[in-house]
């Protein structure tokens, strides 16, 4: 990796911080040799199994529990992770809480059609990343039901599809782990309104019964952006001697609203002109930018111990799931405003089965196993003319009937066998050995609609197949020390989306047009993945890993010749490489940690991207957008007194590339200049408090972005119609588009356990 990491300024200022946290580390060392080392153990796969010691494999697993996402007092999950996880950042793109679009190590996890999605998510066992886009939906995630979240780093390929550059694995609460109730209310900022309840009980036959819900309401704090969203969460169950099994239901409702980018600038005759943003951070582009989601959810998994050394865990589910949006869009078409109601509805059912067996021979610790995926999808889009008629607050009116523009029925098929084994070579040496093959089918009939009138075009199906193997070494130096190294391979199938919008002759307009489905090639992820993992005591420890993650077959949204208008085909090769640094400890009555990531991704090759009024030529080695090179995250949590904690987590970032200026460009094919558009970094402090006011009674509150800085976290060149005053302009004006961050805010809160 020669010549990889030339900007030592901030890997300086990253060591100089660990170098702090390492003497209070010697001092716990001294004060500890004598003490047994405490033992972390983690899965190794997405079906609960025979744990592992996590100083055993040849990567490094990030693991929490509930009860640090509740002391963090952070807002959901994507925000929890973006704070307190290494290499974990987060694009407000769509500017809802529950609409994030979260990275690690340059890798998207999104809930937004047509992102690139290189990261696998799992909940108890279950793939939810949905059929149609392996896009995530946050807002189904039942938080108050979480136990544990861990993030596997790297293709590793026993979790499957889409492990291009990790996995991240929910398992949920039950009678058995959270007996008990746990109420939970809070109220914030933008009539922020939240509540979370859980219950759970176990009898002594070993039966055992858990239900969780939630739910969330607030106006938002920019225009026209309140959200809602409910959940409930429950499983039964029952444990005995050699077996363990569990039933798990659940269903979600949200309604939010993402008013997505404003422009901060425009770029006229070389001259820099502000835009709506830099008036009002509050406004809206256009809107309403609604999406409401349904999912229904049944699980059922079993563990049983078939001897003292082996283990088998099964699964089966049924997921069915809604999504409706509904986007006002404005722009000119031949001088005069074109503005139109734009309408999708996507109905996905995925069901499947897995199964897991877990075996100590010797010096082995073997797991085998096999999964099934199967989806149906149904995706429809139309829209509706409003014959140019847009308010003062920027929504289209008066708009006529919606007419369907295209239609999609898709499946999807896909069958895993896998195998790893962790090998105690020596006592203090392990050597850890895998692989996974993969074959999925994918299939889609598109009818295209003229004048009210389908055309139905003949069904196309493709099929995909990879091997994926793994090895990887770990080594204890000493008790305290150990170091690692791996290299897995993984692999991304097109999906149905991507494959209704990938040809260059008949180009589309995301995300409501689909016109062909010819044939991509799979993205093939492999990582090299070396580090050291320092542990002084249970209170102390540095972990720093170094990788490369390159990608074959890229799937990219490309430039068409029509303006506006692209296709998704496979970009050569891509590369995500960098570093990651984690520290914690404790002094006195003070628990602090930091981490610092370094992140080079960039493209491998030339190409040409969709720039929306033109074509970006990429050369070897530009940058990707929408990524820092630097992200600095420091926390710390202060036990005042028995009964109460104060901490604060201080976050900064360099600055991003603008999508659309990856090329140093701005304009349109005839007028491009040479401008820097790129996003400024930022720095945002963050403090929370909690306060047990008697036993299983506490009182929490939290601000955010203390400073009330004034920051975005994405940025993306295209044409505005708007003047800075939110007015219809003359002409268009090619602006940078950015996504405005969230102002100061608070929220107060209880938490009531009994």
């Amino acid at each position: 990796m020669k010549n990889a990491y030339p900007h030592l300024k901030a890997t300086t200022l990253a060591v100089a911080v660990a170098a702090l946290f390492a003497q209070p580390l010697i001092q716990a060392q001294e004060n500890n040799d004598k003490k047994l080392q405490a033992v972390e153990v983690v899965g190794t796969s997405p079906l609960p199994g025979l744990g592992i010691e996590k100083n055993k494999l040849p990567y490094d697993v990030q693991s929490y529990g509930g009860e640090d996402i509740h002391n963090s007092q952070s807002i959901n999950i994507p925000e929890y992770m973006s704070r307190n996880l290494t290499g974990v950042n987060i694009n407000e793109f769509q500017g809802s809480p529950f609409q994030a679009d979260i990275t690690y190590r340059g890798f998207r996890l999104s809930g937004l059609l047509g992102t690139s999605q290189g990261l696998s998510v799992y909940l108890d066992g279950v793939r939810v990343n949905e059929p149609f886009g392996d896009v995530v939906n946050w807002d189904m995630i039942p938080e108050a039901a979480i136990s544990n979240i861990s993030l596997i780093p790297g293709s590793n390929p026993v979790y499957g599809l889409n492990t291009l550059g990790g996995a991240l694995a929910f398992t949920t609460k039950s009678g058995l782990t959270a007996p008990g109730t746990d109420l939970k209310l809070s109220l914030g900022s933008f009539m922020r309104k939240r509540a979370d309840v859980t219950y759970g009980e176990k009898s002594q036959d070993g039966t055992h019964r858990f239900i969780a819900a939630t739910a969330f309401h607030e106006d938002g704090w920019r225009d026209y952006s309140s959200g809602q969203l409910g959940n409930v969460f429950a499983k039964v169950g029952k444990t005995q001697a050699d077996v363990n099994w569990d039933v798990s239901l659940l269903h979600g409702q949200s309604n939010l609203l993402g008013n997505g980018l404003l422009p901060s600038h425009g770029y006229e005759d070389g001259a820099k002109v502000p835009g709506m943003y830099q008036i009002n951070r509050r406004w809206v582009y256009t809107h309403p930018d609604r999406t409401k989601n349904q999912l229904t959810m049944l699980n059922f998994n079993l563990q049983r111990l078939l001897d003292g050394d082996t283990q088998l865990a099964t699964n089966a589910y049924v997921r069915s799931s809604n999504r409706n949006s509904v986007n006002g869009d404005a722009g000119f078409e031949d001088g005069a405003i074109d503005a139109v109601m734009n309408y999708t509805a996507t109905r996905q059912t995925g069901y499947g089965t897995s199964v897991n067996v877990t075996r100590i021979i010797d010096t082995h610790q073997l797991t085998t196993g096999a999964s099934y995926d199967g989806s149906q999808m149904k995706y429809g889009a139309s829209q509706g003319d409003c014959d140019g008629n847009i308010s003062a607050s920027r929504a289209p009116f008066d708009c006529e009937a919606a007419i369907d523009d295209v239609k999609v029925r898709g499946r999807s098929n896909t069958f895993g066998i896998f195998a790893t084994d962790t090998w105690t070579i020596a006592p203090d040496t392990y050597l850890t050995t895998g692989a996974r093959f993969n074959h999925s089918r994918v299939s889609n009939t598109i009818t295209n609609y003229e004048a009210g009138v389908g055309t139905a075009r003949p069904r196309e199906s493709f099929t995909y197949n990879s091997l994926n193997p793994s090895i990887g070494l770990s080594k204890k130096i000493d008790e305290r020390l150990d170091v690692f190294g791996n290299l897995s391979q993984s692999n991304r199938v097109p999906t149905p989306i991507e494959l209704g919008c990938a040809d260059p002759a008949e180009p589309c307009r995301l995300p409501i047009g689909m016109q062909a489905d010819p044939f991509l090639k799979q993205v093939i992820g492999r990582t090299v993945e070396g580090g050291v993992r320092w542990k002084l005591s249970d209170q102390s420890g540095l972990t720093a890993s170094l990788y490369r993650t390159e990608n074959k077959n890229d799937i990219i949204f490309m430039a068409a010749d029509q303006t506006g208008l692209g296709y998704f085909d496979n970009f050569s090769k891509t590369r995500r490489q960098g570093i990651d640094l984690t520290g914690y400890t404790s002094v006195h009555q003070v628990a602090l940690r930091f981490s610092y990531s370094y992140l080079n991704a960039t493209y491998q090759a030339d190409g040409e991207l969709w720039g929306g009024e033109r074509e970006i030529d990429i050369k070897k080695g530009a940058r990707i957008a929408g990524l820092p090179e630097h992200t600095l995250k420091l926390m710390a949590d202060w036990r005042v007194q028995p009964k109460l904690v104060v901490g604060g987590t201080a976050i900064a970032t360099s600055s991003l590339v603008t999508q659309n200026n990856e090329d140093g460009l701005v304009g349109n094919e005839d007028s491009a200049e040479s401008v820097n558009a790129k996003v400024k970094g930022y720095f945002l402090l963050n403090l929370h408090a909690n306060f047990e006011a008697q036993k299983g009674l506490d009182y929490f509150a939290r601000i955010h972005n203390v400073f009330d800085r004034r920051f975005e976290t994405y940025g993306l060149m295209a044409e505005s119609m708007f003047t800075a005053q939110g007015q219809v302009a003359s002409g268009s004006t090619v602006s940078r588009f950015v996504a405005p961050g969230a102002p100061r805010s608070f929220l107060v809160g209880v938490r009531y356990r009994f």
